[in-house]
């Protein structure tokens, strides 16, 4: 009995469809039979599901960017409208060129694509819009994921008007309502990034479509539509555009059309196929077209790969040992030990996810070294529980039990192949977004589960109530997690109680804090972050950073040295390394820093200001203005090189000199009040006096509470001889700060200045 029903006609033509039900049921086992779950008509079970995944998903619409955002969007120059489109062609995922050694190969041109089309719409990095498509983008998977359950659970099969007919209207709205709800999905909605696996699941998920829609003329499948066959292949090219996985599903359709549309018993094949058998047609293979569709597949495939290879240009991404431990072991047998270990932590966060992290590399699972390490446990788990499901697969004398787990373990396992090691080394040690497409296998086998324990168990509504107590769970984890992903400070402490031995996560914290000025614990998490891993170069320079700012300039040096000695080409920590000699007074060691940073990157902007203070602190003016001009050169918005260069042509009588520069600034920043104060500084000297104080005022205004601004408008004023308003500004800018240098002085100046000139008029 049901745990709860709503009947309703599937469509118009109900005594037909009636008795199809009545001749499929008597063809085949219906899952839907033994299942005690509630029946919805197609248009409801979809309305059910879309609101569902709404709700898991809906408290990130106005999240942050967060994590791999940054890189990936903020930074990533493909998204601007200078940019030419033919660009992302040519570009990885974070706007590198594809040829460059240090590019990652993520080809996801269609995925960036999106990205550049929220900016522009919104006009900026404004989050919400992104947030918004990613949520829509999974609701709309998950109701593509109904039809797609009626098929994978109860078969294709066509109304006599070839309407498609769904078999397992209960189990697949159970299934669908289980993707759904998955909390290992948040990274893919949550996280903006995760858009890569939501438009590859959504292309792959209508090429399989696309792939059954071949055989909807005909039921008994004797004829099919070349045209949709290719139209799936497009679909499965147009997947892989979005993220690499999405070639997969072209080996998932080859499968579907084996042991469904040409219903091909795999173990019955494997023996004839070793014995010789002459009999092969009776098997399957050649009936039905099987072998054209197949080599359509294989070919268009290849001719993908092919395409992506000569795109890609160069070999495979250059990734180190804090990415991929395991991959960098000289023993096979400990690479081989510890890709199983890293497969049966998928398999658990798809059974179990509520230790759920954004980043599992850098210690977070240490590496088993040895068969006594009792982590062996799972591996041993998982091959025991795949191994039975692929004998059960394969033995079953149910033809509908041997499809069911055959296509579960197909979408649980072909998706995750290229995320195996098996092809490639891969930059990450376990990433929850990569599971985003093998959960559609997970489900399957959940579902057929359910169903197994319901045509057993006595009490048939306990089974119900306690999936909806799954379901239940498994929204409100959703809605938990996603809260976490809203900004990067509750993302990366949610993750010190899931890997508090990550170093990376310790990391981020710290660079968290530091970027909200709480230095001092910032300084705890850099230490523990270098502590778990010393050799993370990224933690010291950090560290080194916050030191010398600190003034603590002698360990800030022996981080920043060890870094550039681990790792010799890290420009920025031989910039930083450089600051600390030269306030440490050591310039030649600090000169040579500098050019060491600038040889290993060429266009380093920041570095050549650094660079040019040292040289003015050694009165090597020419070669400090030269400096400058290199980083305006490189970085036309570099406002502190360019006021350097007015202040230093100022400071050393070069007047005309120091307003050509000043107004070329400003045509390039022109909202840079500091930039104004600076020009009407060295017009003032000038006796420019009415567009100085244009200038001052321009300033005063951008910046009202700076007490240099009116100070130094006062003097113009004074010398101008506007003394009423010279003495008004000296007493702003006394007000804003007292102790201004200079400013009492001449404020006292004026005083007596006017006090004489009263007593000249009393007189």
């Amino acid at each position: 009995m049901c745990f709860f029903q709503i009947f309703n006609q599937h469509n118009a033509e109900a005594p037909n469809l009636e008795q199809v039900f009545h001749r499929m049921a008597q063809m085949e086992p219906n899952l839907d039979h033994d299942v005690s779950w509630f029946l919805l008509p197609s248009y409801w079970a979809k309305m059910v599901v879309a609101l569902i995944s709404f709700l898991c998903f809906a408290n990130s619409y106005d999240g942050d960017f967060v994590f791999d955002d940054s890189e990936a969007i903020i930074n990533n120059k493909d998204l601007r409208a200078e940019t030419p489109l033919g660009d992302l062609w040519y570009h990885d995922f974070w706007g590198s060129k594809l040829s460059s050694n240090t590019s990652h190969k993520s080809y996801r041109p269609l995925t960036v694509l999106t990205f550049r089309i929220n900016y522009l719409f919104a006009g900026g990095f404004y989050p919400v819009g992104f947030h918004v498509i990613n949520i829509i983008l999974h609701c709309i998977i998950s109701v593509l994921m109904v039809d797609v359950f009626s098929i994978l659970l109860g078969g294709l099969q066509f109304s006599s008007k070839g309407r498609r007919l769904n078999l397992a209207p209960k189990s697949s709205l159970l299934a669908a309502l289980l993707f759904a709800v998955h909390p290992v999905h948040t990274e893919c909605v949550a996280g903006i990034v995760g858009r890569a696996d939501l438009l590859c699941a959504l292309f792959f998920l209508l090429s399989f479509l696309g792939y059954c829609k071949a055989f909807r003329e005909n039921k008994e499948g004797h004829t099919f539509s070349v045209f949709w066959v290719l139209v799936s292949v497009v679909l499965g090219a147009i997947a892989m555009l979005c993220k690499e996985q999405g070639i997969t599903i072209l080996g998932l359709n080859a499968v579907f059309d084996a042991l469904v549309i040409n219903k091909i018993n795999l173990l019955e094949l494997i023996r004839k196929l070793l014995y010789k058998d002459k009999s092969l047609e009776n098997a399957g293979l050649l009936r039905k077209g099987l072998l054209f569709r197949i080599t359509l597949l294989m070919c268009g495939g290849a001719a993908i790969l092919y395409i992506r290879w000569r795109i890609m240009g160069t070999g495979p991404p250059a990734f180190t040992e804090v990415d991929n431990p395991a991959s960098f072991a000289d023993s096979l047998f400990v690479r081989a030990i510890n890709y199983n270990y890293y497969y049966s932590l998928n398999a658990w966060l798809l059974l179990c996810p509520w230790w759920l992290c954004f980043d599992w590399s850098m210690g977070c699972i240490p590496l088993i070294k040895s068969v006594s390490d009792w982590r062996i446990i799972a591996l041993a788990a998982l091959w025991f529980c795949l191994i039975g499901l692929i004998c059960q697969a394969l033995c079953s004398e149910d033809s509908h039990k041997r499809r069911i787990l055959t296509l579960g373990l197909g979408f649980l396992i072909i998706p995750f192949l290229p995320a195996s090691n098996l092809f490639f080394r891969v930059g990450f040690v376990v990433a929850e977004r990569v599971i985003y497409l093998p959960s559609i296998g997970y489900c399957i086998l959940f579902t057929y589960g359910f169903s197994l324990l319901s045509k057993q168990a006595k009490k048939k509504k306990i089974l119900a109530v306690a999936v909806l107590g799954i379901l239940l769970i498994n929204v409100t984890r959703c809605a938990l997690r996603s809260s976490q992903w809203r900004s990067e400070e509750q993302l990366f402490r949610s993750a010190l109680s899931v890997c508090p031995l990550n170093a990376k996560v310790h990391y981020n914290v710290g660079k968290n804090l530091a970027d909200k000025g709480n230095q001092s614990a910032a300084i705890k998490y850099y230490r523990e972050a270098v502590r778990l891993n010393p050799k993370y170069v990224h933690a010291m320079n950090n560290l080194g950073n916050i030191l010398k700012e600190r003034n603590e300039l002698h360990e800030a040096e022996e981080l920043l040295s060890l870094a550039v000695q681990i790792q010799p080409d890290f420009a920025a920590a031989w910039m930083n390394l450089g600051i600390v000699q030269n306030s440490l007074r050591r310039f030649e060691e600090a000169e040579q820093s500098y050019w060491t940073a600038i040889k290993h990157r060429k266009k380093y902007p920041d570095c050549y200001y650094n660079l040019g203070r040292l040289y003015a602190d050694l009165n090597r003016h020419i070669d400090a203005l030269n400096a400058w001009r290199n980083a305006t050169v490189l970085k036309p918005e570099h406002s502190l090189a360019w006021n350097n260069m007015i202040i230093l042509l100022d400071n050393t009588g070069n007047l005309a000199q120091a307003e050509a520069v000043g107004r070329e600034a400003l045509e390039l920043i022109p909202n840079d009040h500091s930039l104004m104060f600076s020009l009407a500084n060295v017009l003032g000297k000038s006796q420019k006096y009415k567009e100085s104080e244009a200038l001052f005022l321009k300033a005063i205004k951008a910046n009202p509470n700076a007490a240099s601004y009116h100070g130094n408008l006062a003097v113009l004023y004074h010398r101008w001889g506007n003394l009423d308003l010279a003495k008004k500004h000296y007493e702003v800018s006394l007000k804003l700060d007292p102790m201004a240098p200079g400013t009492k002085e001449n404020y006292n100046l004026l005083r007596r200045k006017l006090e004489q000139l009263q007593k000249k008029g009393g007189a």
